[in-house]
């Protein structure tokens, strides 16, 4: 049976082994830069850095990581938990959350952190309590998760829309700005019937809705509102397909992301009515799906990959226990078919 011996760069040692202290002589280094030149600091020299790999290789010495982290008290790891249950209508594989744990991973990898993913069931898990940050990729209606994971009292920035009595950091689009610009385009097309097609329980949709419905009034027009829970294109077309039975008057549909969009325009052109001559279709999200769809969809874009990317240097900074603002990105019109 082996024997071990305690020492201060490692939990257990086996007798015999090469130290940290060891490995630094032989290189002819502190033990610090021996630490910094193993976990890819980019203080170390490139020469320092490769002598004392080369030397740690010959004597098969590894870095004790997680010692190491315990001592720093800092893991390198940042928790991303997001808030929604994959389905086959929709799954991760979908550009949200995709294209932001895309921006997120990029530039992580860059700063050398690791992303530990997760839903929220395993939130709670020790190894997302021991990150050193986590960035929530959705709210949530009424914000549930939000509030549950501020009790992990780490340094969290959310994806979202952002509350005046926020006790985050919030990374979003202007959701207003996007339903306002709906709103604009259904004007210039001389569209007064409008439907908006969304959950206006949740703090994204309800901004959204907020500037769609504020450009409208302006304009004497009062948007049907269709509040619905769902995102998929089935749920879409049966919420107009509904609507086109009680014979509902409408001319523009305003749905809160692209699934919704596709499924409206199917259940419109299934009943003989003309996208975009008799109803115009606008979603959100500005997705591939929809711009490959027939007809391609008219879309209001957002940019998930740059919201990766600030949500990821946000949460850094937070754990640097630097000051750290929310922040709004452009949203924008992409004009098509619909």
């Amino acid at each position: 049976m082996a024997k071990f011996r305690r020492n201060t760069n490692h939990a257990a040692t086996p007798e015999g082994a090469l130290t940290m202290a060891d490995l630094a002589r032989l290189a002819g280094v502190s033990k610090i830069t021996v630490s910094r030149a193993l976990s890819e600091n980019g203080i170390v020299s490139a020469q320092t850095r490769d002598k004392v790999r080369a030397l740690a290789a010959e004597h098969g010495y590894k870095l004790n990581v997680s010692a190491r982290n315990l001592r720093l008290r800092q893991s390198h790891t940042i928790a991303v938990i997001v808030e929604m249950k994959p389905s086959a209508n929709r799954p991760m594989s979908d550009p949200y959350p995709l294209e932001l744990l895309g921006g997120i991973a990029q530039e992580l990898a860059t700063a050398n952190y690791s992303v530990l993913l997760t839903t929220r069931p395993g939130a709670l898990a020790p190894a997302v309590q021991a990150a050193d940050a986590v960035i929530l990729l959705g709210q949530g209606a009424r914000q549930q998760a939000v509030h549950l994971f501020d009790r992990l009292r780490l340094p969290m920035v959310v994806w979202g829309a952002q509350a005046p009595d926020d006790a985050h950091v919030v990374v979003g689009s202007d959701n207003r700005q996007g339903g306002a610009s709906v709103a604009e385009r259904f004007v210039s097309l001389g569209r007064h019937h409008p439907v908006f097609l969304g959950d206006t329980n949740h703090a994204e949709m309800a901004e959204r809705h907020a500037g769609f419905a504020r450009h409208l009034k302006t304009h004497g027009i009062t948007p049907i509102v269709i509040d619905h829970k769902a995102f998929t294109a089935e749920s879409g077309f049966e919420a107009i397909h509904a609507l086109l039975r009680k014979k509902t008057r409408f001319d523009a549909v305003f749905a809160i992301n692209d699934l919704l969009a596709m499924g409206a325009v199917r259940a419109l052109i299934e009943a003989g009515q003309r996208v975009p001559e008799d109803v115009t279709v606008i979603g959100y999200d500005d997705t591939p799906l929809g711009a490959a769809f027939i007809p391609p969809l008219t879309s209001v874009h957002q940019n998930w990959h740059e919201g990766g990317v600030l949500l990821a240097r946000k949460a850094l900074a937070l754990f640097r226990g630097e000051n750290v603002a929310s922040e709004t990105l452009p949203s924008r019109l992409v004009v098509r078919a619909t």
